[in-house]
């Protein structure tokens, strides 16, 4: 009986970590995170041509800053509020 206590609470556990690795606002927050600071890379270094392209507005940079905020917020969220799987006891 200990022993099938044991491998269910090793389950459990598995579970958890596997619950908190693949949150989809870990995801979503890491994914813009890093392709906003490769559009803000790209604003910052925009030639003149680049920059009258787009009616002297550089949309490269504004559009990497504002996809580095939504990240960084995921992220923080993630941080604030982790989630938890659910536990045995409410499934039933």
């Amino acid at each position: 009986m200990s022993e099938l206590h044991n491998e269910v609470t090793e389950l459990e556990r598995k579970s958890a970590t596997a619950a908190r690795l693949f949150d989809i606002r870990r995801i979503i927050g890491g994914l813009f995170a890093v392709y906003g600071v490769i559009v803000t890379i790209a604003g910052i270094t925009a030639s003149d041509a680049d920059l009258k392209k787009a009616e002297n507005i550089n949309i490269n940079l504004w559009t990497g800053l504002g996809m580095l905020a939504l990240g960084l917020f995921f992220l923080v969220w993630l941080k604030l509020r982790p989630t938890s799987p659910p536990t045995p006891d409410a499934a039933e």
